[in-house]
């Protein structure tokens, strides 16, 4: 019991100085708002639902995990993007030469801008794919595997932004 006392004291510590939270962010106390604009589409290949599916994604990811109020203009934070690669390639091969898995890779380049805290800004892109098996179409599986390629966008983007570890 003499060991816990102390433990929880530093556990209280660490959450209320606003730097180390339980929800996985490391957002200084001073960072209130975030505006979340939208993602843009720009990869030749056209998918029409995921620049919104993805945007809301992450809106919907920082509501949850975050205590910062979303704003449309002039956030303490700012991210937005472009989708810019939405491709489908072969993945495994049979000794035929034929695809016996195919990937579907999308590419986010992101801008994250924090006003207050500039050190903490970047501008990179992040990549997530699917396989589904070749005898499907894209057009039978596609929703499916957008849904999870967004899931892990979601994530990655995520912690860059706030996570930090």
């Amino acid at each position: 019991m003499k060991r816990l006392i102390p433990l929880l004291a530093a556990l209280f510590v660490l959450n209320s100085c606003g730097i180390y939270s339980f929800s996985r962010t490391s957002i200084q106390p001073d960072v209130n708002t975030i505006t979340i604009n939208f993602f843009e589409y720009r990869a030749l290949r056209v998918n029409p639902s995921l620049s919104n599916d993805l945007t809301e994604a992450i809106r919907n990811q920082f509501r949850r995990m975050t205590r910062l109020e979303q704003v449309d203009l002039d956030g303490d934070m700012e991210l937005s993007g472009q989708i810019t690669g939405y491709d489908v390639t072969p993945a495994a091969v049979t000794a035929d030469e034929v695809a016996a898995r195919n990937k579907l890779t999308v590419t986010v380049k992101v801008q994250f801008t924090d006003k207050l805290h500039p050190e903490e800004n970047f501008d990179k892109s992040f990549t997530a794919y699917s396989e589904y098996d070749s005898t499907n179409t894209l057009d039978a599986v596609e929703s499916g595997l957008c849904a999870e390629i967004v899931e892990k966008l979601v994530e990655d983007i995520f912690n860059a932004a706030v996570a930090q570890w």
